[in-house]
């Protein structure tokens, strides 16, 4: 169990240094997937196949979910399963040249073993699952306060904030505030440290899988609209918080 914790934190670390080295590169490749603000850089592409080779390494049975290169589909989680997101935040990464992660989820036979969140330029690294507990570069960390919406922020997707898709102005005003950095590693960090009470957005498996992994063992929810678990296939409303806040999350975007 320690041994595979180690060798992906290892391939996460490594990963992220080559990402650091080639931050300022001027002749970055941007290209776009599935309209002008889904960018897609042959970094996000390298990092996902430097890490694809580690896997195989490690593991040749294995299989991988991942969001580039035409691995984004699996026909199921039977086995065990690397769901990879090689630079999740790439507009933040092309933009800001920071606010973006690394992510790695491990799944056996569909039900997640070992979640890894890394934002690469706050040096932040966030691990563990339910047999070993969540660590934070190291330190353990105990499972946030639950607290109710008007206790704290909100992590928001702005485009569904703009056109309010599911009541997501009664959110920002339940709430104490909202937040919306563009990125679902930050958001889930942000949730496992107590410095969210909930997070709302579309995401795919490789967008909450490694963080969900993390919020589960903490003692946090996560679900689709419905308030059921999320299929790990395709891009679904992601509802994710403390009890409490998780709850009145449900019933706001369900009214």
């Amino acid at each position: 169990m320690h041994e595979i914790v180690n060798e992906v934190r290892q391939w996460m670390i490594a990963a992220g240094e080559t990402i650091k080295d080639n931050l300022n590169k001027e002749d970055l490749v941007v290209e776009t997937k599935s309209g002008r603000k889904d960018l897609v850089t042959e970094l996000d592409k390298a990092t996902q196949d430097f890490l694809i080779g580690k896997i195989q390494s490690y593991d040749p049975d294995a299989k991988i979910l991942g969001e580039e290169n035409g691995l984004d589909t699996l026909a199921d989680m039977s086995g065990r399963v690397f769901i990879i997101d090689p630079i999740d935040g790439t507009m933040n990464f092309v933009l800001e040249k920071e606010n973006f992660c690394i992510m790695i989820a491990i799944y056996e036979e569909g039900k997640g073993r070992f979640g890894f969140v890394y934002n690469v330029m706050k040096d932040e690294f966030l691990w563990g699952g339910p047999e070993i507990g969540v660590y934070n570069n190291g330190e353990k960390i105990e499972p946030p306060k639950d607290i109710a919406l008007s206790e704290g922020l909100v992590g928001l997707n702005s485009p569904m904030l703009i056109h309010n898709r599911h009541h997501e102005t009664e959110v920002s005003d339940k709430a104490l505030g909202i937040r919306m950095t563009g990125c679902a590693g930050v958001e889930l960090i942000a949730l496992a440290k107590g410095q969210r009470a909930g997070y709302l957005s579309h995401l795919a498996p490789w967008d909450y899988a490694p963080g969900g992994v993390l919020l589960e063992t903490l003692g946090l929810k996560m679900a689709n609209i419905k308030g059921e678990p999320l299929s790990l296939n395709g891009r679904e409303l992601f509802i994710g918080g403390t009890p409490k806040a998780f709850e009145e999350l449900l019933a706001i975007v369900n009214q």
